[in-house]
């Protein structure tokens, strides 16, 4: 019985680090992306100004700031949308 214990908290906590590890190459992907998209449009900012993480300041042209902004929003939007309509399209076939 304690063994089995055992085993369910080593399977436990490996799930729990490939959930941090996907949640982290998600955020690194989602930045990268941003980028990329809004150095198509002539943006300067690099990766690491594009992390904007905990309010902290970033010099750049506040314009381009805020297209950073804009954009990060957006991804949420859509991402928050698609999910929406994933559980809309499950449960109408559920029934």
């Amino acid at each position: 019985m304690l063994n089995q214990i055992v085993e369910i908290s080593k399977a436990i906590g490996n799930l729990e680090f490939q959930v941090e590890r996907n949640l982290k190459l998600r955020k690194e992907n989602r930045i990268k992306s941003i980028h990329s998209s809004l150095a198509i449009e002539n943006n300067s900012l690099i990766v690491e100004q594009i992390t904007i993480t905990d309010g902290k300041r970033v010099s750049g042209d506040s314009r381009e700031i805020k297209e950073v902004k804009n954009a990060y929003d957006s991804y949420l939007i859509r991402r928050f949308s698609l999910e929406k309509v994933k559980k809309q399209i499950y449960f109408s076939h559920k029934n």
